[in-house]
């Protein structure tokens, strides 16, 4: 596969074009789509929506949730043409998965003391002072 290709397909559509799946197993609470929200608020919409060709989101349900929480009419989508029904199911379980690891509590607590200092409002990282 030439990653390039896929890379290259960043395109802006209507928000109300793309539809969630239905059976997308991960869940997203009103607090984390308003921490997504503030993300996006914060720094920009720097993060696509995965979509396949009918416009189904393969990944970014949160994000999505969060375009719509903000009013947004379009957003930055990436279409995916080159997967089978069965890549993009496992692709669905394993761009969250595959994401969650654990923290160093050390270097954390060394970056978010960097942005209180400049005084930057660090609940836009997702995390509190606590």
């Amino acid at each position: 596969m030439d990653v390039k290709a896929v890379t290259d397909k960043i395109e802006l559509v209507g928000l109300a074009t793309i539809k969630p799946y239905k059976q997308n197993p991960k869940q997203h609470t009103n607090q984390q789509v308003a921490q997504i929200a503030a993300s996006i608020r914060n720094f920009g919409f720097l993060i696509p929506i995965v979509v396949d060709e009918r416009g189904e989101i393969v990944a970014g349900h949160g994000r999505y949730l969060a375009a719509q929480k903000l009013g947004l009419k379009e957003v930055p989508v990436v279409r995916v043409t080159h997967l089978t029904d069965e890549q993009v199911r496992a692709f669905r379980i394993a761009d969250n998965k595959v994401a969650e690891s654990e923290w160093d509590p050390d270097m954390l607590r060394a970056e978010i003391e960097a942005l209180k200092v400049s005084d930057f409002n660090i609940d836009a990282t997702g995390f509190t002072d606590k």
